[in-house]
């Protein structure tokens, strides 16, 4: 089957315009199954290979220990290669159909410990606009565990540091989610002091979060904050502005808050038009106080 793999790969490359690396990942999965069948059906041409050969190579593979995902991509890289031949016409049947790929694993989402989260808090550089623009975001980022879509969509009006709350979500998906007294205080410092600092003269920018041309900060523009903050945090692995959502979950729910609070606040429970009643605010925040690392 040498003779069609070489073929199959300058299909890749140059009809598909596959890169390097996932190109390497499909020929080196093909070559394990070729050598596979090879070795111990003696199997040496494409016509000869049955569906009963996809599953026991795939059997193989759970044998050895392989990732679902490892799995399921070898699946997918001999579908393409048989696919490949019976346009071809070399082949007349797909030996791969049928052959069910495993559900990928579930990873549990990354969570920082409380230490990294404070060493990650403390990153930015305060001496600077930019730089209690950014302690502000990670700060409320935590505080309230919102998307980092809801976060840069957050306007001036969303935030009241004094009260300590911040309005955010959608029409119809609004929340009224209550903030620590270090995420509201520089929340203050920042809408009173800095963000001024960052804005054009004559703009009636309302976003609370701008860049340094004075508009609205970007996802694009927070990742890299994000990233930059990590990385002078001294925290190995890759954090996403996800990380800190699920760490405000997690940490929350060590601390004892009731799952469903947790859940609420993280707007997983969307009720059409949704207003907190007095009652409701003061419980979430009661619980949000109680159980918060930061609330303080």
């Amino acid at each position: 089957m040498n003779q069609t793999i070489h073929a199959y790969a300058l299909y890749l490359e140059e009809d598909k315009g596959m890169s390097s690396s996932t190109l390497e990942s499909y020929l080196r999965d093909v070559d394990k199954f070729v050598e596979f069948v090879k070795k111990e059906y003696d199997i040496r041409r494409p016509e000869e290979v049955r569906r009963t050969h996809v599953v026991l190579f795939v059997g193989r593979l759970k044998q050895d220990g392989r990732a679902n995902a490892t799995i399921a991509r070898s699946i997918v890289s001999l579908r393409s290669y048989f696919h490949f031949l019976m346009r071809r016409g070399e082949i007349v049947q797909d030996p791969t159909f049928d052959v069910e790929a495993p559900k990928a694993d579930k990873t549990p989402p990354q969570v920082l410990t409380l230490q990294e989260i404070e060493l990650l808090l403390a990153s930015p550089d305060v001496s600077s606009p930019q730089g209690v623009r950014d302690r502000a975001m990670l700060e409320l980022l935590y505080a309230t565990g919102i998307r980092v879509s809801e976060l840069i969509a957050l306007d001036v009006r969303d935030v009241q540091p004094e009260m300590r709350f911040i309005r955010c979500g959608g029409a119809g998906k609004e929340r009224i989610l209550p903030i620590g007294a270090p995420a509201a205080h520089w929340a203050k410092v920042y809408i009173e002091e800095f963000r001024e600092l960052l804005l054009k003269a004559g703009t009636d920018e309302q976003a609370l979060f701008v860049n340094v041309s004075g508009r609205r900060l970007t996802r694009q523009g927070f990742w890299k904050l994000l990233k930059k903050s990590a990385v002078d945090a001294g925290i190995s692995g890759e954090i996403t502005p996800h990380t800190l959502r699920h760490s405000f979950a997690a940490h929350l729910i060590a601390n004892g808050a009731d799952t469903r609070a947790v859940q609420d606040m993280l707007g997983h429970v969307e009720q059409p038009g949704q207003q907190y009643s007095q009652h409701g605010r003061k419980t979430m925040k009661e619980i949000y106080e109680t159980h918060h690392p930061r609330a303080k």
